[in-house]
């Protein structure tokens, strides 16, 4: 993982991050200074950034919205204080309400970021000054260290890009923790048909099958938040199985970008999990990630168990044969 440190001084009132990319000093600047590569890593997994302003010039600002696979928003700006292109920058980093006005009871902090040359790449270092001891205390109680690290962690696979990141490998599963999953697939396509394909319930048909020897039999896309979806499969001739299905609630969706759906299988009242759905796109081809939390680690290992993700591979080659190259 990037990140190396990260270390809080209640005497200094700071707290530092330091990171190591094995990327060159200009491509690590580009992706901290670019709103949509800042988009992809901003944010702790779950809670995506969409940078909605960003003028990166002495005393430009940048504002921007985290959303949680609930639909909670959390926003913040920043006000370019100094830019050293590609040596680092300075900026006032607050806690904001929709119209951009501070939070009351909430901290603003001078951030600032410095980018170094190593033997393999970069070195960034991120230091938060605070104005107290108790703005320090109260931004490390809100998960201040957790959040950078997560977040930061996942600047590699911007740094790498997604074709040197993903291609080849087909599903990936990670274990993030006991309850979060991340799963990916790059598939070659744009992304807005990869979007459609996920929405559109001719397209759904297409690739949607479930393992060989099985049919889609019911197939009820939701199409905004608080929309229910309905999916069923049933074995086809002698194919040995039962009929199974899914069903869930839309909680979020930002076409074409994202979409949060709960999921617990047909009939029962659980376990329910959280499916956060992203699409990147990058040179033609689009990075379909999928975040999971489960409601506890058994639940998680029991739904591994099934062969999920190979039945996911299966689809999703299904995907770029049927729909994306037809």
């Amino acid at each position: 993982m990037p990140v190396t440190d990260v270390t809080t001084d209640p005497q200094n009132l700071t707290m530092t991050l330091i990171a190591d990319f094995a990327a060159p000093v200009a491509r690590v600047w580009s992706a901290l200074t670019d709103p949509r590569q800042l988009e992809r890593f901003w944010g702790p997994p779950g809670w995506p950034a969409t940078f909605t302003e960003f003028d990166r010039t002495v005393g430009g600002r940048a504002r921007y919205h985290m959303t949680s696979p609930k639909g909670e928003f959390a926003r913040g700006a920043w006000e370019f204080l100094e830019i050293d292109e590609p040596h680092g920058f300075a900026v006032l980093d607050s806690f904001v309400g929709e119209a951009g006005e501070p939070l009351d009871g909430f901290p603003s902090m001078r951030m600032t970021f410095t980018f170094e040359p190593t033997s393999d790449g970069t070195r960034m270092t991120n230091v938060s000054h605070f104005g107290s001891a108790e703005a320090l205390e109260q931004v490390v109680a809100m998960g201040a260290v957790e959040g950078s690290t997560m977040a930061m962690n996942q600047l590699d696979a911007v740094l790498e890009g997604m074709r040197e990141f993903a291609q080849g490998k087909g599903t990936v599963v990670e274990l993030l923790d006991d309850t979060h999953v991340r799963i990916t697939r790059l598939v070659e396509g744009p992304r807005d048909l990869v979007w459609r394909a996920h929405n559109d319930e001719a397209l759904i048909r297409q690739w949607m099958l479930g393992p060989d020897g099985w049919e889609m039999t019911e197939c009820v896309p939701a199409a905004a938040v608080g929309d229910h979806y309905r999916y069923t499969w049933a074995p086809v001739g002698d194919t040995p199985g039962e009929a199974f299905g899914f069903e869930g609630e839309c909680l979020v969706i930002e076409a074409p970008r994202r979409a949060v759906t709960t999921e617990r299988m047909q009939g029962t009242e659980g376990p329910t999990t959280v499916n956060d759905l992203t699409l990147y796109e990058e040179d033609g081809a689009t990075l379909i990630t999928l975040l999971i939390e489960y409601p506890d680690l058994a639940t998680r290992d029991m739904i591994l168990a099934t062969g999920m993700a190979d039945g996911m591979e299966a689809s999703y080659a299904r995907l770029e044969q049927a729909v994306l190259t037809a």
